[in-house]
């Protein structure tokens, strides 16, 4: 009797771990697919819709302009309706952006689905660390580790999928619709979430982030990191061509910077798990795409595929490294909650920026170096920043008023 007794206790304590982080984990997969899915089929697309150039840029403008408004706006948004209820909005829209896709077949009706799942995306997106605040407060690092790597990992599974997918099914509207199964799964385990009593601790105070040298020092920072992920994704296949890679390989460099972004999600917060300070982790993350930066710069061809591994792990242990140092600021989930939405809006305004600018340098230039080169200087600048990120600073960085 006591060994059953004990045996069900621990399929309990297992269950109470791992359940909340699977769902953690297939929220974060529904958030990129939306944005991967139309790049390798786009020239079908174009050619299918007319859909030009400006209206193809759409396709991921409208998406990242949405993940950059909707945090900002969530302090006064959150007010009117619960974070179940927006939860699960959010996730009905992305479905629904795939549903109106499998069977669409105009530009404009493509382009408002982009905008239609964008929103669903940033709501998500916006919710979700909070969330793993919450659910997980001794073990954030971790939980965020999951949550970054699914993320990615989902963008990359729908880049690799969705032409199998169009090819099969004979069409580029089935390739894209086919996301929509993410977000239904992920919208029954939200239903099926461990249920909570509401913590209304903490509601009177407010965060005066707009004026907060801190908030915006994390912003800045996420914005520069994921400035790069983005840069990588418009010109990197372009500039493996340039050196006479074919159009299949240059695609698959996308494919190798997703696996080690998955690694470095992973690993880097589990590593920094056991101490505060996360800074030594994140001045490895920084630094290791720092070198791939400038062997991109100066010896691309010999060593391409080292140059990108280490620039994808970079990339996914900044990601969640930086989520989970704003969520070390506060103890509150809320106000932790608040705090990293206003990151992400922020930081998501300045990512859609960044490749714009590369995209200048590139048209002034004509040479890839050039944007390689400024994703250079910013991470020697976010080096500098990292200093300041130490956990004795965090009480006082962040004005919390009554």
């Amino acid at each position: 009797m006591s060994n059953h007794s004990t045996s069900t206790s621990s399929y309990a304590s297992a269950l109470s771990l791992f359940w909340p982080m699977l769902i953690i984990a297939v929220l974060a997969m529904t958030l990129r697919p939306t944005l991967t899915s139309t790049g390798p089929l786009l020239e079908e697309i174009r050619l299918s819709t007319g859909l030009g150039l400006q209206g193809a840029s759409l396709l991921t403008v409208l998406p990242m302009f949405c993940m950059g408004v909707f945090p900002l706006l969530l302090p006064w948004l959150g007010r009117y309706l619960s974070e179940n209820a927006w939860i699960a909005g959010g996730l009905f829209a992305i479905a629904l952006a795939g549903f109106w896709r499998l069977w669409l077949g105009s530009s404009w009706a493509l382009i408002i689905s982009a905008l239609l799942g964008g929103t669903g995306i940033a709501i998500v997106q916006a919710m979700a660390p909070g969330v793993v605040k919450r659910w997980y407060p001794q073990r954030v690092p971790l939980a965020m580790g999951v949550y970054s790597a699914s993320l990615m990992a989902g963008g990359g599974i729908a880049a690799i999928l969705t032409p199998r997918v169009a090819v099969h099914y004979g069409s580029w509207q089935a390739g894209l619709g086919v996301w929509l199964i993410i977000p239904v799964i992920a919208l029954l385990l939200w239903w099926l979430r461990p249920q909570e009593p509401m913590d209304a601790k903490h509601n009177s105070i407010k965060l005066n982030l707009f004026f907060n040298q801190r908030a915006w020092l994390l912003a800045a920072y996420f914005g520069f990191a994921n400035g790069g992920y983005a840069c990588m994704i418009a010109w990197l296949p372009s500039y493996a061509q340039d050196l006479g890679w074919s159009a299949q390989n240059s695609g698959e460099l996308i494919g190798v910077m997703t696996v080690f972004q998955v690694i470095g999600a992973l690993g880097a917060p589990v590593l920094s798990a056991n101490r505060l300070d996360r800074r030594p982790w994140l001045f490895f993350a920084v630094a290791i795409q720092l070198i791939g930066f400038i062997g991109l710069i100066l010896m691309p061809d010999s060593m391409m595929n080292v140059w990108v591994g280490m620039i994808g792990c970079g990339l996914g242990a900044c990601f969640s490294l930086t989520l989970t140092v704003a969520l070390d600021h506060l103890s509150n989930p809320k106000l932790a909650g608040v705090l990293t939405a206003f990151v992400q809006g922020v930081g998501f305004i300045i990512t859609a920026i960044v490749p714009y600018i590369a995209g200048v340098l590139l048209d002034v230039t004509a040479r890839y170096q050039a944007s390689w080169f400024m994703l250079v200087i910013t991470l020697i600048a976010m080096l500098f920043m990292t200093i300041r990120f130490a956990p004795a600073t965090y009480a006082k960085a962040i004005n919390i008023t009554h």
